[in-house]
């Protein structure tokens, strides 16, 4: 019996911890970090300011852990869509391009979160290994399309950065949450020019 009411209170306490990150995830792919206070937090669970920090140290450390859920899920779609290597490296390029801008666009508040909302020292650590994960998997796909001639001669690891740079750079006009939705249309005519525009970086003939 001890060890069944051990194992239980473990289980209900892993499962309120999850639902204050689902709660603080909720907050900010509606209205960004700063939406996501403790305060929001617990109410939205029905449990008080000081629940709250007995799972989590800090809020900086709840917010980081949200960023760092989120950054993953969205890292792994990219990782699954370009991991056949039996593809050209330019169509890799172009479908991480056509995720990460379309995800972007889609949803939009959460992108601005992910790449462009100022954020604490803590979760701008996760920031920067969110970009440089996409770097990496950039840089492997240009890696393997030099060796197969299909891009110009360039560093492989500075070209990934600069292409990043460049998407989420492009982004920046389109995901501001104070802009107007783009249409499907024009989310189509954005994702096509900055994939064009990678290809041209690159020194694909398209």
């Amino acid at each position: 019996m001890p060890y069944r009411q051990t194992a239980l209170t473990r289980k209900n306490a892993s499962e309120k911890r999850d639902g204050l990150l689902r709660a603080a995830r909720g907050l900010i792919a509606a209205d960004g970090f700063k939406a996501a206070t403790v305060a929001a937090i617990a109410a939205r669970c029905s449990v008080s300011v000081g629940s709250v920090y007995s799972y989590f140290d800090s809020r900086d450390r709840l917010l980081a852990e949200v960023f760092r859920s989120a950054a993953n899920h969205e890292i792994d779609m990219v990782r699954a869509a370009v991991a056949d290597t039996g593809q050209q490296a330019s169509e890799r390029i172009g479908e991480l391009v056509r995720i990460f801008s379309g995800r972007a666009l889609q949803g939009r508040r959460m992108a601005w979160a992910l790449l462009f909302e100022p954020v604490s020292p803590v979760v701008e650590e996760e920031r920067l290994v969110y970009r440089r994960s996409y770097t990496e998997i950039g840089e492997q796909i240009i890696r393997d399309g030099l060796g197969r001639g299909e891009f110009v001669p360039q560093d492989a690891g500075l070209a990934a950065a600069a292409v990043m740079g460049a998407v989420s750079e492009a982004l920046v006009g389109w995901i501001r949450p104070d802009s107007p939705p783009p249409s499907p249309s024009a989310q189509a005519d954005v994702i096509d020019g900055i994939r064009l525009f990678c290809f041209r970086a690159l020194g694909v003939a398209r």
